[in-house]
């Protein structure tokens, strides 16, 4: 008899028999996957490539009866647990060694109710596919900009993306959700029942339960916006970031302004001679009328002459995805961030320098533009305390090759420690 051994919670590794596991399939719509099986490897592998662990078992799970099974299972057992959603986790929370791993990226499940203009929407279901759906009735909810993300990390950490700072946070747009609690029980978490756990589950991470089903508020939202990009050599980077700064404090809600800091990838629109260079990048979406956003977008046009301006109305769908090719899967990935209230000339003077050692041609400086809706949230109506962020900073190491991993995690642990004084 086949022996399978799965992780304690106390240290060391259990041991069950295959008629054990044998016995735990049957109990399942899924499947439980062990190694060297067919789709361990799938279930195991996530976004970032940098995490690379190995549970000691699946489950694929296929409804919340399989995750009840699955979590009640892991208790009674005293296994170390981890639970997957769309696999775009970057610390790798979402993958445990030798433990069981809870799979839910089978459950895709987008339902809209254009009348009452709600979703339901399954926790392995990524962005893309939750406004592939919900735009067919013109309609979204606040969520990133990577459209591989999964919905549920994205929700229980907070969520911004373009349309943050007029509709706030996706976890602000969380009407309830379906958890698999500790015990094993499922209860609903809403306004009117288990209100506390609603709160826990608007920001505060993955702590509190498995989350089976996902209830969203929707908006009218396109299908067209205005946005694009207003690219820029670097050598104006000073100037560049310090004007951005009076454009945002000053922006309506309707307008984002993201900056990227990071060489040129060879993208159709910009100069061969720019490719591989450093670069200032915009990143507008305008969620309004075309002429109401060019007027808006009017100071930043006005810092100067850019390489590029790719501006105009588009597919929100297609602007949601328009940063996927340069974060595909399979790279080595470390990211740092923090939230600022304002950006001082210091920190913009820091950025500005650690661009002449930057370890990689894919890693880059990220500067997203908060407030709007997302300050007019009580600091303490939900478990996501950044209510005064104006602008997060994400630092992105990316690379290819195993051996730039020293110079690039060093970097990016540089550059936040700097940032942070």
């Amino acid at each position: 008899m086949t022996e399978i051994r799965l992780a304690s919670l106390q240290g060391g590794a259990i041991t069950f028999g295959s008629d054990a596991i044998d016995a735990f399939r049957q109990t399942l719509r899924g499947d439980v996957c062990l190694p060297n099986e067919p789709g361990y490897d799938e279930a195991r592998t996530i976004w970032n490539a940098m995490i690379d662990r190995h549970p000691g078992a699946v489950v694929r799970c296929k409804g919340a009866a399989d995750i009840m099974r699955a979590v009640g299972f892991a208790r009674d057992h005293g296994v170390l647990l981890a639970v997957r959603g769309g696999g775009h986790n970057i610390a790798g929370n979402a993958v445990c060694e030798g433990g069981l791993l809870i799979d839910l990226s089978l459950m895709r499940s987008v339902r809209i109710d254009p009348r009452n203009r709600t979703a339901r929407v399954e926790p392995g279901a990524t962005l893309g596919e939750f406004d592939k759906e919900a735009q067919a009735f013109g309609l979204a909810t606040p969520l990133g900009i990577n459209s591989t993300t999964g919905v549920a990390g994205l929700t229980l950490g907070g969520g911004f993306g373009w349309l943050s700072r007029k509709l706030g946070l996706a976890a602000d747009n969380l009407i309830s959700a379906d958890v698999v609690t500790a015990d094993g029980g499922l209860v609903r978490a809403s306004e009117a029942e288990e209100a506390d756990l609603l709160w826990a589950l608007r920001g505060g991470g993955a702590n509190f339960g498995v989350v089976s089903s996902f209830e969203f508020r929707l908006h009218p939202v396109g299908p067209m916006v205005l946005a694009g990009l207003i690219i820029h050599p670097f050598a104006r980077a000073n100037e560049l970031l310090a004007g951005y700064r009076d454009i945002a404090a000053k922006a309506p809600d309707e307008l984002t302004i993201w900056v990227v800091l990071r060489q040129a990838p060879p993208l159709p629109f910009l100069p061969v001679e720019m490719h591989g260079k450093e670069i200032v990048a915009f990143a507008v979406c305008y969620t309004g009328g075309e002429d109401e956003g060019n007027r808006a977008l009017e100071p930043l046009r006005a810092l100067g002459e850019p390489v590029a301006d790719v501006i105009g109305m588009q597919p929100f769908a297609s602007w949601q995805s328009a940063f996927d090719p340069l974060l595909t899967p399979g790279a080595y990935n470390y990211w740092k961030s923090h939230n600022f209230a304002e950006l001082g000339d210091g920190l913009l003077d820091t950025l500005v320098s650690h661009m002449k050692s930057l370890p990689t041609g894919e890693s880059e400086i990220f500067i997203g533009q908060l407030g709007g809706a997302t300050s007019r949230v009580a600091v303490d109506a939900t478990a996501f305390p950044h209510r005064d962020a104006r602008f997060v900073m994400n630092v992105h190491t990316r690379w290819r090759d195993r051996g730039d991993e020293q110079r690039a995690t060093s970097w990016a642990r540089r550059l936040f420690a700097e940032t942070a004084k």
